[in-house]
């Protein structure tokens, strides 16, 4: 993250994302698949480490991508979209809007306290509840229903930031500059979306 002054004078927070160009890999259409998508791919990934399946689905676009995302597309496709080319960060522009989704930080096996924001116990007047749940279940039905909030893994799941707001573009350096937090760590993917 850095920040940026705007055209009023304001601090903003920005996350930079780098957006290396994409190739199109694979385009989906309503008579063959039963519904429209493109396929994209980014990153190298040496021709001679990518299976068979692989290979075959990747010939028609000429690249080896190590990383591949489906997105299905609503309205009619482009006809200026063929497989093999490149989609660069030039999609975007400054002041539009964005949902940026990707993997959160994971935070390992934490307790309810951490995890759920619990009030913890009394530590005076023989209170031993310090950090523990306390009651988790009644007399009747006699098991814990699903969906209870209990100490667990917390972190590393799919989360997606909405409305954020593009604050720059800069084509040279492929990288896209967004007002906020986006999820996950350093170096982590994430998928960028138009905000509906």
């Amino acid at each position: 993250m850095t920040s940026v002054i705007t055209q009023d004078g304001a601090l903003q927070a920005v996350t930079l994302l780098s957006a290396t160009p994409n190739v199109i890999t694979h385009i989906k259409n309503t008579e063959a698949d039963g519904y429209q998508a493109v396929q994209q791919g980014f990153e190298q990934v040496k021709k001679d480490k990518i299976g068979k399946a692989l290979g075959g689905h990747l010939k028609n676009s000429k690249a080896s991508p190590k990383i591949i995302r489906e997105f299905i597309i609503s309205s009619d496709l482009d006809e200026n979209i063929k497989v093999g080319e490149n989609l660069n960060a030039d999609l975007f522009e400054a002041g539009q809007l964005v949902d940026v989704t990707g993997t959160s930080k994971g935070k390992g096996f934490a307790g309810t306290i951490k995890r759920h924001n619990f009030k913890r116990g009394r530590k005076t007047h023989g209170g031993r509840s310090y950090r523990r749940p306390g009651s988790i279940g009644s007399m009747y039905p006699q098991h814990i229903f699903k969906g209870k909030k209990m100490a667990g893994q917390m972190g590393h799941t799919r989360v997606t930031t909405k409305m954020l707001k593009v604050a720059f573009v800069d084509n040279e350096l492929n990288v896209i500059g967004v007002v906020g937090a986006v999820p996950g760590p350093k170096k982590g993917i994430v998928l960028l979306k138009e905000a509906k």
